[in-house]
């Protein structure tokens, strides 16, 4: 009974450390990772996995476990809390996803900016009052604490000069007039059949059964204004900064 025993223990402790080394990290692995990246992973990761709704991925830096091990338990089970979905995937094809994001790392890029004059750019341009960054600013837009281990370089320039390019449904504009003639304008947070819930510019959240509403309208165009006015050198300054604001590991 105790070599039995025994016998399953060692065969698990193997089949353990079998499962922490990544057994597909040849050039075919890479390409076939990169296509199933690119069919199921891209739209929220972006198309070379720099980031987008989801984090960037190219940059080697992963927040909720690094270890090979805990790449293929978070794209297969999905990461709880966030939506990052389960990856019902065979083992393998998982395998050749990691490989393909491991390949990216080599690549990484670093800001041409300088993040001191972009944190003063970030004041005086009026950002903080929509972003929270380490606890201090509004909370109209999307808090920018993390935002550097999330985006890639590329995609924080084209928040800056083109924020119509991705709006989450989360930041559309609902307006109204309501029963009383009141105009109403706020982010949209949910609606259904009877009611919406919004928060106003003020960050104050109303609900109003729908019935009553009058010109009801949902703009899904950014509430950002484009920062094309910047220099070129000013948008690498701020781009810097943003960069910056990632979590410690």
């Amino acid at each position: 009974m105790r070599v039995i025993v025994a016998l399953l223990f060692s065969s698990g402790v193997l089949a353990s450390q079998q499962a922490t080394q990544n057994p597909h990290t040849t050039a075919a692995d890479v390409a076939a990772g990169a296509k199933t990246f690119r069919s199921h992973c891209a739209p929220c990761h972006g198309y070379d996995a720099e980031g987008g709704r989801g984090p960037n991925l190219a940059a080697g830096r992963f927040y909720h476990g690094s270890t090979d091990a805990d790449l293929l338990n978070n794209i297969s089970t999905g990461i709880p809390g966030t939506e990052m979905p389960g990856l019902f995937y065979s083992e393998d094809r998982v395998w050749q996803l990691i490989a393909y994001l491991r390949s990216l790392s080599a690549h990484t890029e670093k800001p041409s900016g300088d993040q001191h004059t972009g944190a003063a750019l970030f004041r005086s341009q009026g950002c903080v009052r929509c972003h929270r960054v380490a606890g201090t600013g509004g909370g109209l837009g999307p808090d920018l604490s993390g935002i550097g281990a999330a985006r890639s370089l590329s995609n924080l320039r084209v928040s800056i000069l083109d924020p119509d390019a991705d709006v989450p449904p989360r930041y559309w504009i609902v307006r109204f007039q309501d029963p009383s003639g009141k105009q109403v304008k706020g982010f949209l947070l949910n609606e259904d059949t009877y009611t919406v819930q919004l928060l106003t510019m003020k960050e104050q959240l109303f609900s109003y059964e729908r019935a009553g509403l009058k010109d009801y309208q949902v703009d899904k165009h950014s509430a950002m204004p484009s920062y094309r006015h910047l220099t070129a050198s000013q948008v690498n300054d701020l781009v810097a900064y943003l960069w910056a604001q990632r979590p410690e590991q």
